[in-house]
């Protein structure tokens, strides 16, 4: 038996959450205008295909594969559970982005399962960040290719920080995020690729940090993030988590997917810093990251 969305149709279609329905084999049979906005990925592109063919690549925080062995989706299929959990998608672009998900069993008329509806929200504060853009742009502090802060916008945000800790007290974190062996894959596939490249690790990073904190492409592939009141065990689990989901990012490009790795180093701030002293600690530790083979995150 098969679920009849004709009735609902118009209404999910219009919806700003993704929804998309699936049956028992857990092939996706609806997929909503809302699911092709946050997901990149259009009807066309997923109808007929199952939810673990290399389309959204759930994970969790700590990286893990949700698709297979502990696919929400699965479970509920199996015993009617609903179920609710904060994961990350990979967008049809390749940056890996948050959305809260609930997925609910469909029952048919005698009572069986036949299949499951998914609801997801995009969580990365996407209009605080569309906004941020907006005023980027309007001030020459916007890298159009990335579509974040520039270097200099960074240095003001930098002297702001700084300001906010000498009059409040205020402290917080500076993190360089530099990608691993960048330049080959500039020399094999191009700089088309190589710019497609920056644009998902700068999207990975500004999707997954809060609205208030900064991400900015500081210069070729290296980006600053400053993180604000943030303790040493936030500052470390979140440039973790930033490693890993900038690692499970990738797109698809001449019959494989573009993956990269990136080296971090991450330091709070100090009483008796200045903003020069702190850009040196944090090049630092990123590049003893590279330096103690890469795809790391080096805390003072």
């Amino acid at each position: 038996m098969e679920l009849d969305l004709g009735v609902y149709k118009h209404i999910l279609d219009n919806l700003s959450e993704g929804v998309y329905f699936l049956d028992t084999r857990r092939k996706i049979t609806y997929w909503n205008k809302g699911a092709q906005t946050i997901s990149g990925h259009s009807g066309s592109d997923v109808i007929g295909k199952c939810c673990s063919d290399n389309i959204l690549v759930h994970i969790d925080q700590n990286g893990n594969p949700l698709c297979e062995n502990s696919c929400p989706a699965a479970q509920t299929l199996c015993d009617g559970q609903r179920r609710e959990a904060e994961v990350y998608l990979r967008h049809k672009m390749g940056y890996r982005l948050p959305v809260r998900t609930c997925i609910d069993p469909i029952y048919g008329s005698d009572g069986e399962i036949i299949g499951a509806v998914e609801l997801f929200t995009d969580i990365s504060s996407s209009m605080a960040l569309r906004q941020q853009v907006q005023d980027l742009e309007q001030m020459a502090l916007f890298d159009s290719l990335t579509e974040i802060g520039n270097r200099r916008y960074a240095q003001m945000n930098l002297h702001a920080r700084f300001n906010e800790k000498k009059r409040y007290g205020w402290d917080f974190a500076l993190l360089f995020v530099d990608i691993d062996n960048f330049k080959p894959i500039n020399d094999r596939l191009g700089h088309a690729v190589g710019d497609r490249v920056l644009t998902m690790v700068a999207k990975t990073l500004a999707s997954n940090v809060r609205s208030f904190d900064c991400v900015c492409r500081w210069g070729g592939d290296e980006f600053a993030v400053m993180l604000v009141h943030v303790n040493p065990d936030a500052l470390a689990s979140t440039a973790e988590k930033l490693r890993t989901l900038i690692k499970s990012s990738a797109f698809p490009e001449h019959d494989e997917l573009i993956g990269v790795t990136v080296s971090i180093g991450a330091t709070l701030v100090r009483d008796t810093d200045s903003p020069d002293a702190l850009l040196q600690r944090a090049d630092a530790l990123m590049y003893r990251s590279k330096n103690e083979g890469r795809d790391r995150v080096t805390v003072d």
